[in-house]
C-alpha cells in the first residue's frame, strides 16, 4: 500500500465531508496501525489534530506510548502541539508530504494567539514575552506530587 496516497486520500476526504484539510497514517511494517484525519471543525475540540488522534489510537491499540517501531505519515509539517506528540512517542520516523511554505496560499488556520507563521518563534520566546498570558502562581506544595511520583515509580 502507498501510505503517502492514503494519507492524502484521508485529507481529502475530510475536505470532502467539511473537515480540516490535514491527517495521519500510523504503520509497522507494512501494516496501518491507526488512522486519522483532522476532526476539529467535527468535535469542537482544538486538541483533534489528526497527529494527536491517530497516535492516541495506535498507542492504544499497541499497548505502549511508544511508537519507535512505527513511521507516521502526516499530510502537512506539524503544528507546535503536534510535534510534541511525536517527539513523546518516538516514532521511527515521521514522514511529512507538504510544508506550510506550499499550503499556506490555500489554507490558514488563525487564530488569537496562534498563527503558523510566527508561532515556532512565539513558542521560543521566554514566558513572560509571550503574547499568550501566562501568570506563575507558586505553591510550596505543588512539589509534593513529584516526590510522591518519584517515591512510586523510582526503585
Amino acid at each position: 500500500m502507498d501510505f503517502v496516497k492514503r494519507t492524502i486520500q484521508l485529507a481529502m476526504d475530510n475536505v470532502e465531508e467539511g473537515g480540516r484539510p490535514f491527517a495521519t497514517v500510523v504503520v509497522r511494517g507494512d501494516e496501518i496501525i491507526a488512522e486519522s484525519p483532522n476532526q476539529v471543525a467535527q468535535t469542537n475540540d482544538p486538541t483533534a489534530h489528526a497527529e494527536i488522534l491517530a497516535v492516541r489510537e495506535a498507542c492504544r491499540k499497541l499497548g505502549t506510548e511508544n511508537l519507535s517501531d512505527c513511521d507516521i505519515y502526516i499530510l502537512a509539517s506539524p503544528c507546535p502541539m503536534c510535534l510534541g506528540a511525536l517527539y513523546y512517542c518516538s516514532p521511527n520516523r515521521v514522514i511529512y508530504i507538504t510544508t506550510r511554505e506550499e499550503y499556506v496560499p490555500y489554507y490558514r488556520d488563525d487564530r488569537k494567539y496562534f498563527e503558523l507563521e510566527t508561532f515556532y518563534g512565539e513558542f521560543a520566546k521566554p514566558i513572560e514575552q509571550r503574547r499568550l498570558p501566562m501568570v506563575h502562581q507558586a505553591d510550596p506544595e505543588a512539589i509534593n506530587v513529584y516526590k510522591r511520583w518519584q517515591q512510586l515509580n523510582v526503585k
